[in-house]
């Protein structure tokens, strides 16, 4: 029995039960298809500065969405994205394009893709590039053919390979490659992935779709690129995810840094599954095996495969799309963040969403997760600089860090502590909350034993505002759990009820035995973007003070739990402003 007839099985009172449960875990970001048809083409009269970024990837105004088809090709980074170019929310969609040499500076160019063609009239929606074995890139992504939402794939390819910027592309008369059968609905089939080369000569890409409730990787193969094969049985798919937009895909090695091409297929290896959930607007991913035999992928037992799986980024982050980065021998995440605000204040302000700092990611030794680092290049921003060691935080104190700009901020620091003893009990009734809904009960003016302790960031002088981002250690059996938190509930005076200003959280799984941890926040304007023990949970935060602005923005360290509380080592920098995106200049679209 295929998807469509399946779900003719189902009422529409039990349809609507699933969904009003579903969105209750919303993680708060607008649907990045959500359309207002009255506002989507309203042309941007004046851009608000007060919270565009610094440093992070954004246009000079208007819409912005996931993050398309990065890659490295003869010496350049390219990066397309969703973007409006009428408006401050989405619609309009074209893909926008800009170039780079080191991921930090970047040359906008005209929107590489864009509705031109039968094949694509209503959309040019989500994609990946991939470097086929005579170093010609291709893309691959989602065209929507009619009103009723239907998607295909499609694929485009640089006008003229000579070009070091691949400024034109073409869609051949030959698309769509991929329609989906009587099996699939039509309208959640989207997204394909950076393909991959198998040792029987075939091509590999996964499509995210959904049946019923259950979210579907759907594989197809191909010898030629051209003509395409749905495999019988999806590649993974898990009951009660439903859709999964934005699949990545992608071998890592056990040992090591160091990147893999997506064909990579050796021995000291493991896999990783991405998803991005469709109806709570949060990713997950799992660490697993690629049965290249049956094509079939199987997460290991330590993952767990849904949505209160490990996650990239515990905050305000989707849409991720990785890339294998040939010139320095790693793979690079880049993800979206989008407006916590409301859709109002984006028309007001000319603009909305921005792009995460790229990341490099790697296996932990443990084997268990992912670890995600700033990209060095990052660092060359870096300006004036404060240090600060040894400095101890009794239970309440707090330390301005003073000399730099903290708007505008990198801030490294290294927590130790002596004892473990004040560790707090790890209620057993928090088991099955989300680590967010902890943060939200136990939150950084909560006084505990062994944290709270971290970062006041975004801070007014008289703390009216601030966006904390914390550890607290609770005493879980026997184990301990370590709770990191980036709480966006005082981040601003402002009181639009729909705003959403979240306690993000996640657990950090370190080892405690030296009695340290460490943090690492990017701080921009209306972004704070947090690692947590070098990586290995990262935060997301959009957020939008009203007095903590500019030069009137402050930066503490405190803390708040019983046990004291030492500053081992903090280093924090002024961060440059880059090269970005200045003008789109004159386009045809």
């Amino acid at each position: 029995m295929d998807c469509l007839k399946k779900s003719s099985l189902f009422s529409l009172p039990i349809f609507l039960l699933y969904f009003s449960i579903i969105l209750s875990f919303n993680n708060g970001v607008n649907a990045s298809h959500k359309v207002f048809p009255g506002l989507q083409s309203t042309s941007t009269v004046d851009v608000k500065n007060v919270h565009r970024t610094g440093y992070h990837f954004q246009p000079p105004n208007n819409w912005i969405n996931d993050p398309n088809a990065p890659m490295y090709y003869n010496g350049v980074y390219h990066l397309f994205y969703q973007y409006n170019p009428y408006g401050s929310v989405w619609g309009n969609i074209v893909w926008a394009h800009s170039v780079s040499t080191d991921l930090i500076n970047w040359i906008p160019l005209e929107p590489g893709i864009y509705p031109s063609e039968v094949f694509d009239k209503y959309g040019t929606w989500s994609g990946s590039a991939t470097i086929l074995l005579n170093n010609t890139p291709i893309i691959l992504h989602t065209g929507i053919v009619d009103a009723k939402n239907t998607q295909v794939q499609n694929y485009a390819i640089p006008a003229d390979i000579s070009d070091p910027f691949l400024r034109k592309w073409i869609k051949p008369d030959n698309n769509p490659l991929i329609v989906a059968d009587v099996s699939i609905n039509k309208t959640q089939f989207r997204d394909p992935t950076t393909c991959w080369l198998g040792q029987d000569g075939y091509w590999r890409t996964l499509i995210g779709s959904v049946c019923e409730k259950k979210g579907l990787a759907i594989l197809y193969k191909s010898r030629d690129f051209m003509k395409w094969t749905k495999v019988q049985d999806p590649l993974h798919s898990v009951d009660g995810t439903g859709n999964w937009e934005c699949p990545d895909f992608f071998p890592v090695l056990l040992h090591g840094t160091n990147g893999l091409d997506a064909s990579y297929n050796k021995k000291n290896i493991k896999h990783v599954l991405k998803v991005s959930l469709d109806v709570t607007r949060f990713e997950y991913y799992t660490v697993g095996k690629y049965d290249t035999k049956k094509d079939r992928y199987i997460p290991d037992k330590t993952s767990i495969d849904g949505w209160k799986g490990l996650r990239l980024d515990y905050g305000n982050y989707y849409a991720s799309k990785s890339f294998y980065d040939l010139r320095k021998n790693r793979r690079i995440m880049w993800g979206w963040a989008n407006e916590s605000d409301t859709v109002n204040d984006d028309v007001k302000k000319g603009w909305a969403g921005i792009q995460t700092i790229p990341r490099k990611l790697w296996l932990d030794p443990s084997g268990k997760q992912l670890v995600q680092w700033p990209v060095e290049e990052l660092e060359t921003l870096r300006e004036q600089k404060v240090q600060l060691s040894n400095r101890k935080l009794n239970k309440g104190d707090k330390i301005e860090v003073k000399g730099i700009t903290p708007a505008q901020a990198d801030v490294e620091v290294t927590f130790s502590f002596s004892s473990l003893d004040k560790a707090e009990p790890f209620d057993p009734n928090w088991a099955n909350l989300y680590a967010q809904d902890v943060c939200a009960i136990k939150g950084s003016t909560v006084q505990g034993g062994l944290g709270p302790f971290g970062l006041l960031t975004l801070a007014s002088r008289n703390l009216e505002e601030y966006t904390p981002v914390f550890f607290r250690v609770f005493k879980a059996q026997d184990k301990y759990k370590v709770l990191m938190c980036s709480d966006a509930s005082r981040s601003t005076l402002k009181n639009d009820k729909t705003m959403y200003k979240p306690s993000f959280a996640g657990y950090v799984d370190v080892d405690l035995t030296n009695k340290t941890l460490s943090l690492r926040s990017l701080i921009d304007h209306s972004v704070v973007e947090s690692f947590g023990a070098g990586g290995k949970t990262c935060i997301t935060s959009r957020v939008y003070p009203t007095l903590a602005i500019y030069d009137n923005a402050h930066l503490f360290v405190f803390n708040n739990g019983t046990e004291t509380i030492k500053i081992k080592s903090l280093n924090a920098w002024t961060m440059g402003k880059p090269k970005m995106n200045w003008s789109f200049g004159h386009s045809s679209y």
